[in-house]
């Protein structure tokens, strides 16, 4: 074990600095919440003020670390940059990014606007590409051998019946940008992975679930047979974050009850 350390020492990350994305509900919740625990302080950040500031309460209540609301949005580089400068201010240094801020729009291609079409790239995909070079520029300037973490989809990997052509291609853009960025960034020690999430609760699920055709087709195309729970994330998200993947980089880390596999 690397310098005598037990296994389960790796997946601690006391004295560890990071940024969630997209925590005013849904999994970003999840990702902070796993990532306190296991010891880190964070910045979170969200558009919605009001669900941002309660979350971060609760999670710092629940947890005992330092959990520092800022409110961003991921489509403007005012806002990003803002938002990692505080983040410095705060801490003095980044080690963890999870990129997991959101959107999506769920109708027929025929019918989707470029209004549309734009939005979603511009957070899915630009929004990640501003936050993960803001990031990443900070780190190599530091020396810091840091962990970003891109929340991607099993939409980004696989096609579906359930229309929403944004989303699908923001996320494949997001795998394969995961994979360009680990090896420019390997060099640094910079590690880059991406969680590729199958269906979980949330907010942006919520509407999906209702049609009980669609629920069906999700349970069974997914072999466990079941949605997943949002702290069934947080394991993935401490090891990709922690000493206990060292030596991973460019992998796309799907949590998707096999649905990959069938």
């Amino acid at each position: 074990m690397r310098d005598g350390m037990g296994v389960l020492d790796l997946f601690k990350l006391d004295g560890r600095f990071g940024i969630v994305t997209g925590v005013s509900s849904g999994l970003g919740v999840a990702f902070a919440t796993a990532l306190a625990e296991a010891g880190a302080d964070l910045v979170v950040c969200a558009r919605r003020e009001e669900m941002l500031r309660a979350n971060a309460e609760a999670i710092s209540k629940s947890t005992g670390r330092r959990i520092v609301p800022v409110v961003c949005d991921m489509s403007k580089e005012a806002d990003v940059v803002a938002m990692i400068d505080r983040a410095e201010k705060e801490f003095g240094r980044i080690d963890i990014l999870v990129n997991n801020a959101g959107t999506a729009v769920a109708k027929p291609e025929t019918e989707i606007t470029e209004k549309e079409w734009m939005g979603v790239i511009d957070v899915n995909l630009n929004g990640v590409f501003r936050c993960s070079q803001e990031v990443s520029r900070r780190m190599i300037k530091g020396k810091v051998r840091g962990s970003i973490i891109n929340i991607d989809s099993i939409y980004g990997v696989h096609g579906d019946k359930i229309p929403a052509l944004p989303y699908y291609a923001s996320k494949g853009g997001v795998a394969n940008m995961t994979r360009a960025m680990a090896v420019e960034l390997a060099p640094y020690g910079i590690r880059v992975n991406a969680i590729a999430p199958g269906f979980f609760p949330s907010e942006m699920t919520t509407p999906v679930f209702q049609d009980p055709s669609i629920l069906g087709h999700i349970k069974e195309r997914t072999p466990m047979g079941r949605l997943g729970e949002p702290w069934e994330l947080g394991g993935a998200a401490v090891m990709l974050a922690s000493d206990a993947s060292t030596y991973i980089t460019g992998h796309i880390l799907l949590v998707d009850g096999g649905w990959d596999a069938n």
